[in-house]
């Protein structure tokens, strides 16, 4: 199958592409860099020429409220345009687990809306939930300064080359028309993985769990950022990862 994966010279999207390539599918990567922007629509129909499925895993380059929206919902609807019109028979989008259940989130609310534009658009998808990823830790603990007051609320978070393990079986697999989770194999509190991440980087700062804490402004309920009901799990675990990391604490 000829796959488009928008975003492709990313996190997710540069490592998604050679698993594609090396299961035997053409593996197109399409992104600004590339001479592709779905904000603008340029490149898009030329991308989008013979196309069986399309995978999107770009993200904003900036997470202002207004300016992720606007991101999110153009790029969405331009993509999902040019798929009509190129015959594309499956929508794959990475999206957020929990996105729902943060409205405070500026983030979240543009993700829920992307998720119903996909639901909406004409073509059949499917949209993966993924945990937050290993490689977002440290920007949940932000730059070095004083002692850390985080959440206690849980969260199970994923390695991204998991996260792009299950994107391209997403992609290869049939549109299921529905959202699905994507997890990590453990789940702790916020504060207790950020905790440690820290110790694994030698930041000697230290965590203080807090019940009232909220994740970038935004309050959490008891299930915080883990996934929904039955998630798919990733295999690899957050030690196994820090040594591939090259963390040494």
């Amino acid at each position: 199958m000829k796959i488009v994966v928008i975003g492709g010279s990313g996190l997710i999207g540069k490592k998604l592409v050679p698993i594609l390539q090396q299961r035997g599918h053409e593996a197109v990567v399409a992104s600004r860099s590339s001479g592709v922007d779905a904000l603008t629509g340029a490149g898009l129909a030329a991308a989008m020429a013979g196309a069986d499925v399309v995978v999107d895993v770009s993200n904003s380059p900036s997470w202002e409220d207004a300016a992720v929206m606007a991101f999110f919902d153009t790029s969405t609807r331009n993509l999902l345009a040019a798929e009509k019109a190129a015959g594309v028979r499956h929508h794959v989008a990475l999206s957020v687990a929990g996105a729902d259940r943060l409205p405070d989130s500026g983030y979240m609310r543009a993700k829920v809306n992307q998720e119903k534009l996909i639901a909406a658009g004409g073509v059949p998808y499917t949209v993966v939930r993924a945990t937050q990823f290993f490689e977002f830790l440290g920007g949940i603990a932000g730059p070095g300064g004083d002692d850390l007051r985080l959440p206690t609320a849980p969260m199970q978070p994923i390695a991204a080359e998991d996260v792009a393990d299950g994107m391209a079986d997403a992609a290869i697999a049939p549109p299921l028309n529905a959202i699905v989770d994507l997890a990590g194999p453990e789940s702790l509190s916020i504060a207790e993985f950020v905790g440690r991440f820290l110790a694994a980087s030698g930041d000697k700062r230290s965590v203080v769990a807090d019940p009232q804490a909220t994740y970038f402004g935004a309050a959490l309920d008891a299930q915080g950022l883990n996934p929904g009901a039955n998630p798919r799990l990733g295999p690899t675990r957050f030690e196994e990862w820090a040594a591939r990391a090259g963390l040494k604490g």
